[in-house]
């Protein structure tokens, strides 16, 4: 840590920020007239330091949840509906069928699907409610919309019912979106009531499941901060967390809405000393509208970001108690080398990076950023186990994890001063460094590890030594060109612009699989997208898989194609 970062850092205080959370600890921020009351407290606080804020003020497509229960042998059990549940305030009554299935262990799949869809499946929950296990998430509700159920009930695995959001559409619907909003009724409940309703449905059972929803249109004032830099005053590193929270949200996200706040205000008082600029904001909209506020934001903006921006960095759940390792970090393979070394530096922890999550904000794959960090700190796996703690998204592994638990209690003072400290000093080197310190080198052996992966699994069935020679020759060029920084041979400027636009070019190869400036399902991604389903061939059977293979000869074509121009935009601009 050189002494200009060392002196930014040791210019941190809690004051602000600390000051903020409690705040924060007394309101909920679920509808948008508390979340708009939330951010008018974060831009007055930033303009009493003197630091300058745009607010702008987007229309979003919203979905709130009201009450819901589920009434069944004369005895009602509490439950909580998914944002984009449809209203059923009269109630849907049918017949409760359960589906068994398993609550994932891992954040990475814990919204996904949870059970085979088959013709047999479909003839069970046709015209009925299924009960199964997991949260009311879009991998629960859709998978049994598509068979005809009338309604989901999800099973979470403790005493507490978390809330969540069930579409799959991400940010605010547009024409080709609007078929997958959900048209059934959703709820969730608590593990105990679950067993009950099981019980009920295994002596063919009906229930009543109620669910108060208002949606619509909202307006949501959205805060951002510019801090200019001196010598690429165009270019900027993106730092951005939601403000919205479900209940009072303590550790998701007031403590990354107090961190932001913190880093704005000390990143103003320093702007002398940033080479590129920094730019951050607030969101509405991330519980109640899938990511809204940061999608109408990457949709607005899209030009801009694409033209300007060398990074994003997404701000969620740092500060919470006992969350004192860097496991389970999102990161994209190119950043990994470089923020390890930031959490080194200030944490003193060995960080373990992982391929970032569909979820969290990360609305701007499509443009094709570079990004790192989602969730922040989390605690050890051994102190989850002992606790007898479940997967959960956010709050530093802690279960109060979307539920009115998440209150102050859930931050802690010296966790969050470290969190801060190491958002700051990942933000501010980035800015700061001569040559953007990512390194696509280890996304090439990311995707070359991907080929070889998926092409064991095909075995025979599909050739992918196209792919692999794609991307060999791709690592190759790599070599070259970070071997020509390294001796001088490649001048800044040109260095600087070849990693920005190789992120235009494989980040969407890698993370998306609908076109540019389009939003992919809010559903797991696999690595390479575009020829996934050579991992898949075991489950097609004779009749099914020349369909497969086409799929792989379009999608083969299209990374060969993506790779070839990352390589050649690599020798037009530094061979």
């Amino acid at each position: 840590m050189n002494n200009l970062e060392k002196q930014i850092l040791d210019s941190v205080s809690l004051d602000e920020p600390w000051g903020l959370v409690e705040s924060f600890a007394t309101f909920k921020r679920e509808h948008p007239t508390d979340v708009n009351r939330g951010m008018d407290e974060i831009v007055s606080r930033l303009r009493r330091h003197g630091v300058e804020v745009t607010v702008h003020e987007p229309s979003l497509y919203l979905s709130l949840p009201g009450q819901a229960r589920v009434e069944a042998d004369g005895k009602t059990f509490r439950a909580k509906p998914p944002a984009y549940s449809v209203d059923a305030s009269n109630g849907v009554t049918g017949e409760l069928v359960y589906v068994g299935a398993y609550h994932n262990a891992m954040i990475t799949d814990m919204f996904e699907q949870k059970v085979d869809t088959t013709q047999e499946l479909a003839d069970r929950v046709r015209g009925k409610i299924v009960i199964s296990e997991g949260f009311a998430s879009p991998g629960l509700v859709s998978q049994f919309e598509e068979i005809g159920a009338i309604g989901v009930i999800g099973i979470n695995p403790g005493v507490d019912i978390h809330w969540g959001i069930c579409t799959s559409i991400w940010g605010t619907p547009d024409l080709d979106d609007l078929p997958r909003k959900p048209k059934i009724a959703a709820a969730a409940v608590n593990k105990d009531d679950g067993a009950a309703l099981v019980a009920i449905a295994e002596k063919g059972g009906s229930v009543t499941l109620f669910t108060e929803m208002e949606e619509g249109w909202f307006t949501s004032k959205l805060p951002e901060v510019f801090i200019k830099g001196t010598e690429e005053p165009e270019k900027y590193v993106f730092l951005h967390g939601h403000l919205d929270s479900w209940d009072v949200g303590v550790g998701d996200n007031a403590t990354g809405d107090a961190s932001m706040l913190e880093i704005a205000r000390v990143l103003w008082e320093n702007r002398g000393s940033l080479k590129r600029s920094v730019r951050i904001c607030w969101w509405p909209g991330h519980s109640t509208g899938r990511y809204a506020g940061s999608t109408w934001f990457s949709d607005n903006f899209a030009l801009d970001l694409e033209q300007n921006a060398v990074s994003q960095v997404n701000c969620d759940s740092p500060g919470c108690r006992w969350a004192t390792e860097f496991i389970n970090l999102c990161r994209m393979s190119e950043t990994e080398d470089f923020l390890a070394e930031v959490i080194g530096e200030v944490a003193g922890k060995t960080m373990e990076g992982e391929r970032p999550h569909r979820a969290g904000d990360y609305s701007f794959n499509n443009i094709g950023i570079s990004s790192y960090l989602m969730l922040s700190s989390t605690m050890p796996d051994v102190l989850r186990e002992e606790k007898g703690y479940y997967t959960v998204g956010g709050c530093g592994g802690n279960i109060a994890w979307h539920t009115e638990n998440d209150t102050l209690e859930i931050a802690d003072k010296d966790i969050l001063l470290r969190d801060i400290k190491v958002y700051l000093l990942a933000v501010l080197r980035n800015a700061n460094a001569e040559i953007l310190p990512f390194d696509w080198r280890a996304t090439a052996k990311e995707f070359a590890q991907t080929v070889a992966e998926y092409q064991a699994k095909a075995g025979d069935r599909f050739d992918l030594s196209a792919s692999k020679e794609a991307v060999d020759a791709l690592a190759s060029t790599l070599d070259s060109f970070y071997a020509g920084i390294k001796s001088g041979k490649i001048d800044r400027a040109t260095a600087n612009t070849v990693i920005q636009d190789l992120a235009r070019i494989l980040v969407p190869i890698n993370f998306t699989r609908v076109n540019r400036f389009s939003h992919d399902p809010a559903l797991t991604i696999p690595p390479l997208p575009s020829i996934a389903a050579a991992a898949d061939l075991d489950d097609f059977d004779e009749n099914t898989l020349g369909f497969a293979k086409t799929q792989l000869v379009r999608g083969q074509n299209r990374l060969i194609s993506a790779l070839r121009q990352a390589q050649r935009h690599v020798e037009l601009l530094a061979g």
